[in-house]
């Protein structure tokens, strides 16, 4: 029974198909308008698929943090195919607490730290989610993202 559930495993793995991991980064945040409590940021990732198939994304969760708190969030269901071998970069909208945001940016001139956390989703059936966290600094003259 043991060399049977073994054989069964072995198998499994054979053929469950290898998939590196894409890498996920920010490149851009963008102000899109609100009101006074509450903004709509559109933040843009580039992704890059290592892989020799494509890679169906189903949908990306996030969250923004500046200073450790976390300041917006959003969750994105907008499905899309990253080549084999090759990049895409999507948007994705989150929701921004201002309050306390604006008590975060108050106390910086130049640039902010953030972190963006969160998972993206894929539809395939060895690889269901990756996790991802980036950190890096703001600008707020408009010059852009630094990593």
């Amino acid at each position: 029974m043991l060399a049977l559930c073994g054989l069964t495993l072995a198998a499994c793995s054979l053929l469950a198909p290898h998939v590196e991991k894409p890498t996920l980064s920010v490149t851009r945040i963008q102000l899109l308008g609100g009101s006074l409590l509450q903004q709509n940021l559109q933040v843009t990732f580039h992704v890059q698929n290592p892989n020799h198939r494509p890679l169906p994304v189903q949908g990306v969760r996030a969250e923004l943090r500046v200073g450790g708190d976390p300041i917006a969030s959003g969750i994105s269901s907008h499905a899309f195919v990253v080549p084999a071998m090759g990049d895409a970069d999507f948007d994705m909208t989150v929701t921004a607490d201002m309050a306390l945001g604006l008590i975060k940016l108050a106390r910086r001139s130049d640039a902010i730290d953030y972190e963006i956390a969160g998972e993206v989703d894929f539809d395939l059936a060895f690889f269901r989610t990756l996790p991802f966290h980036q950190s890096g600094r703001f600008s707020l003259d408009g010059s852009g993202i630094t990593h």
